[in-house]
């Protein structure tokens, strides 16, 4: 089987507490995790003290080389 690079997204595991920095998109900025189940976050701003319940949407990508491709 032929190697790629290859990149891989996984839902980030957030617990309640934590400050988060959003990098770009419509939700970016500095944020409070203050919610999280199965399929939802709850998130709230430091500044307006608003919040928000989303979709889980908050990935960490990585890249790898010399990946098989497509997986077997």
């Amino acid at each position: 089987m032929a190697k790629h690079t290859v990149l891989l997204f996984k839902p980030y595991p957030m617990a309640v507490g934590q400050k988060i920095h959003i990098v770009g998109g419509p939700r970016g900025g500095d944020w409070e995790v203050i919610e999280v189940s199965e399929r939802k976050v709850k998130l709230r701003c430091p500044v307006s003290f608003r919040e928000f319940e989303w979709n889980r949407f908050c990935y960490f990508t990585e890249e790898q080389q010399d990946r098989e491709w497509p997986q077997q």
